[in-house]
């Protein structure tokens, strides 16, 4: 069990034999009374996303994920499948098991399963990915006060804000947990 208080993004807990997700957090604490921790998360099995309030003091079960290192395949209408390094087993999960994980999603791409009791629940993404721009608005002379920014397509279908100096063709490194541009590879 561990205390409201040490939720934070990322972190799956069971609450009313469901396992839920931490997508955000947030402690308040008002000027009477107790605080209350606020979380949004998204329920593992189902997809859905709930948001939950807690009185502070309150404790939910912390649950331990196993991990597998697992190479991203391919996907069709309905799943995306990936395959165990080890073993050569084929998982498949659907699009709303990935969440914001799928415009980052490259063949061949090295990742992370993680299963509860042998199920796969989810995908844990590296911090940035390389992708490569398809498509860019054009960058004009003379629009470089203030640091502008531009959108760009990458080969996923991902959009991102990037400098103006970005053109299809280059590729960019991109955060997975914010989705914005870091730097030109």
């Amino acid at each position: 069990m561990i205390g409201v208080e040490q939720l934070r993004k990322g972190v799956i807990f069971e609450l009313d034999n469901e396992l839920y997700k931490v997508l955000e957090y947030e402690h308040r604490k008002m000027g009477r009374g107790n605080a209350t921790v606020r979380v949004k998360a998204r329920n593992l099995r189902s997809g859905a996303t709930v948001e939950k309030t807690f009185p502070s003091g309150n404790r939910v079960q912390d649950i331990r994920l196993d991990h597998a290192t697992v190479q991203f395949l391919y996907h069709d209408d309905q799943f995306y499948y990936f395959m165990d390094n080890e073993t050569y087993e084929q998982t498949a999960l659907k699009a709303d098991q990935l969440g914001d994980a799928v415009p980052y999603l490259m063949d061949g791409m090295q990742i992370d399963l993680e299963t509860y009791e042998g199920v796969p629940i989810s995908i844990d993404l590296p911090t940035t990915v390389d992708l490569e721009v398809v498509e860019a608005e054009p960058g004009y002379a003379g629009d470089t006060a203030n640091n502008p920014y531009k959108w760009c397509t990458t080969q996923t279908g991902l959009r991102v804000q990037v400098p103006m100096f970005v053109e299809p063709g280059n590729k960019i490194r991109v955060n997975t947990e914010s989705g914005a541009y870091v730097t030109r590879v």
